[in-house]
């Protein structure tokens, strides 16, 4: 078990949606929660840093690319119950939408995979509904 499980108070995390043309960067986690789950780059916020530069590192250390300008988007509680209704992890992500400025998407850090994903192929990655309103969101803002 790691501190983030069961935690005594939320874990701030931050996530970026990437847009490059109609293509959205999805990441597929390499350890839990959602193991294996297809979702957007991210994680935790460390102390005395910013939630932009966070936002910024995660994606640079996941996934290797850069990005313009981040737009604030949404702040979304993700919040896991065990089976007796605990809460095993809680995370409150603060998710930015930025367009891809440079960088070839790899896997790294806690990643196992990357991938481009058009619209039309969204459907293959199983990404949760909070995952698709926070795209189409991204898509408004940035009018992509």
């Amino acid at each position: 078990m790691t501190d983030r499980e069961y935690p005594s108070r939320p874990w701030v995390g931050v996530g970026v949606i990437v847009l490059r043309g109609e293509e959205v960067l999805l990441v597929q986690r390499g350890k839990p929660p959602r193991l294996g789950s297809w979702s957007l780059p991210g994680g935790a916020q460390h102390l005395g840093e910013g939630a932009e530069a966070a936002a910024r590192r995660e994606l640079h250390e996941e996934t290797g690319i850069e990005v313009g300008p981040l737009e604030l988007l949404a702040v979304i509680d993700g919040i896991t119950y065990d089976a007796r209704a605990a809460v095993k992890y809680h995370y409150t992500i603060v998710d930015y939408a930025a367009h891809w400025q440079a960088g070839e998407a790899r896997a790294g850090d806690d990643v196992a995979a990357v991938a481009w994903a058009r619209p039309e192929e969204l459907a293959g990655y199983n990404l949760t509904e909070a995952v698709h309103k926070v795209l189409a969101l991204a898509r408004a803002k940035l009018g992509a």
